[in-house]
């Protein structure tokens, strides 16, 4: 199942406080965090985080600090472009076309981003593959790599966090999930959706962002209260949704969708080209993919499987799962294997809003 579940045709993304979780709450507290947790990733797939902990002014200096890189022209940020395969540093607008990790053809993506990750030497004691683990570049831009980096940390610190709650929703403990993310391939794409006029043509069908799901385990995002962010239901229709105050929205990806055999959903997702009043405005967002280790195997979770749901997938590792979804949005491949997503999604476009 890749589409959310409404209630009388309304989307109801859960706002979630996980403030016991950070604290020493008592075991009570803790189990309803796990629980409300639980009954979102397995009906809608997304959820509004509370209660995280990150001080405004480690926000406000990340949006000062992306604002500062975005604000260059094209000719200076595309000095930082990197190799499809590299999934590192700038990307300019209509580069990538993220329908295609669907295995669907579609018009270029608006939006222009800027990737940062873990690096291979920040795992001195381990010998990870410096494809997987590609090394940072930083632009010129005074002030952007300590405010950048202090936003990794702390929606680091968040992932983490929901892969504890996730452990202990899924009967397994707390610490399941810590083997297969310890040295885990985490990215933090910075996107800006200012386009060069407010008049700019679009060409047909085209968005900010491509209908897609997440490739990893959990995504934390962080995005200005402005339309353009869409959820897929399972009848084919787009729900806008937008961050409450003070939250971040938690959605869940294609990795832990395989281990929980499907019973949690990676939602089929997009960003429209925003628009207030008709008008395209400016849109930025901050998305932090917390995806596991390379070399963790992705195969049906013992609490997912019984005589009436057996596996759905064969296994497959974290570095594998990647690789083949990156070849479609940043190198153009029309990625293989996601027959289920790419039929919600053209559900949608014959019949849905």
């Amino acid at each position: 199942m890749t589409g959310a579940l409404t209630r009388n045709g309304v989307l109801d993304v859960p706002v979630i406080d996980i403030t016991p979780f950070r604290t020493d709450a008592d075991d009570t507290a803790r189990a309803a965090v796990a629980a409300a947790v639980d009954h979102a990733a397995r009906t809608v797939g997304f959820m509004q985080i509370v209660g995280h902990g990150i001080p405004q002014g480690t926000l406000d200096a990340f949006t000062a600090a992306t604002d500062a890189f975005f604000g260059q022209d094209l000719d200076t940020k595309v000095a930082y472009r990197c190799p499809p395969g590299i999934n590192r540093g700038y990307t300019p607008p209509k580069s990538e076309a993220l329908a295609n990790s669907l295995g669907l053809t579609s018009a270029a993506d608006l939006f222009e981003a800027f990737n940062v990750g873990t690096q291979a030497s920040d795992f001195p004691t381990l010998t990870l593959s410096p494809d997987d683990h590609e090394e940072n570049i930083w632009p010129d831009v005074p002030g952007f790599q300590p405010a950048v980096d202090a936003w990794f940390t702390a929606a680091g610190g968040v992932a983490r966090t929901m892969t504890r709650i996730f452990g202990r929703a899924l009967g397994l403990g707390e610490d399941y999930f810590v083997p297969s993310t310890d040295h885990s391939v985490d990215v933090l794409r910075m996107i800006n959706y200012r386009l060069p006029s407010p008049a700019v043509a679009l060409e047909p069908e085209q968005v900010g962002m491509g209908a897609h799901t997440d490739y990893g385990i959990v995504t934390v995002l962080w995005a200005d209260a402005v339309p353009g962010l869409e959820i897929l239901d399972l009848d084919g229709r787009w729900h806008p949704v937008q961050p409450a105050p003070g939250a971040l929205l938690v959605n869940l990806g294609d990795a832990l969708a395989r281990w929980t055999n499907d019973q949690w959903i990676s939602t089929i997702h997009r960003v429209a080209a925003p628009r207030v009043d008709g008008v395209l405005v400016p849109r930025r967002s901050a998305a932090f993919f917390h995806d596991g280790n390379v070399d963790a195997v992705i195969a049906p979770l013992p609490t997912c499987l019984d005589s009436g749901h057996p596996a759905l997938y064969e296994p497959v590792t974290v570095g594998e799962h990647l690789r083949a979804k990156l070849a479609g949005s940043r190198g153009g491949t029309l990625t293989d294997g996601a027959q289920r997503e790419a039929a919600r999604l053209e559900r949608s476009t014959a019949g849905g809003r």
